[in-house]
């Protein structure tokens, strides 16, 4: 299993975070994902906004405060 540099706050146990690694990389590898990436890396990315893609499949420019706040509902309950 690789190393991230990112401390997880999830305290797994090294069998659940195999599991865990292995539903993401599946999740990562559908087509859906794979093409929202390439859309993702043509457009390019700025510091000052995330790229958000819409429930119609557009992509939108949002601010970073609002795309990771979940819009104002928070990500208690994701």
């Amino acid at each position: 299993m690789k190393s991230s540099p990112i401390k997880l706050k999830q305290k797994l146990s090294p069998k659940a975070s195999a599991a865990k690694q292995k539903r993401d990389t599946l999740a990562a590898k559908t087509p859906l994902r794979q093409k929202r990436k390439r859309e993702n890396q043509a457009r390019g990315q700025r510091s000052d906004s995330d790229l958000h893609h819409t429930k119609s499949g557009m992509l939108k420019r949002v601010s970073i405060e609002n795309n990771r706040g979940n819009f104002g509902r928070g990500t208690k309950n994701e």
